[in-house]
């Protein structure tokens, strides 16, 4: 048969979503997801690197300056630093992956050391202000 416009008349039916279609489009998605995701954690650790490197150079600045308040007799810790008012009570007491600052000082310099990520000091991703 034929209608108003000449084309031969079709019972329109419903076509639904193959099982097949919707494994393809669950496969894609995941791998967008998951290069997404590989490369917010790379981003997140450069972040942490670089919160810590700036927090060391702040706890620097401190000792620095607590060695002009007291005639240099000793090297402090970052807990005496907050006391002291040298660092704010706010300032991160450790570095961003949980551990200690290590304050190291010498004759005229005094070093901050994380242990980086792998939370082992002597690697390659510890954070030493200034470079060795």
């Amino acid at each position: 048969m034929e209608t108003r416009s000449g084309r031969c008349r079709h019972v329109a039916r419903a076509r639904g979503v193959t099982l097949f279609e919707v494994l393809i489009v669950v496969a894609i998605l995941a791998l967008i997801s998951g290069s997404v995701g590989a490369a917010a954690v790379m981003y997140f650790d450069r972040a942490r690197q670089r919160t810590a490197e700036s927090n060391a150079r702040t706890i620097r600045a401190a000792v620095k300056a607590w060695w002009i308040e007291h005639d240099r007799a000793e090297c402090p810790g970052v807990d005496e630093l907050v006391a002291s008012g040298g660092l704010d009570r706010d300032s991160p007491r450790r570095d961003p992956w949980g551990e200690s600052w290590r304050i190291e000082c010498g004759d005229d310099e005094a070093t901050i050391i994380s242990a980086g990520r792998d939370r082992k000091l002597g690697t390659a991703d510890d954070i030493r202000i200034p470079p060795a």
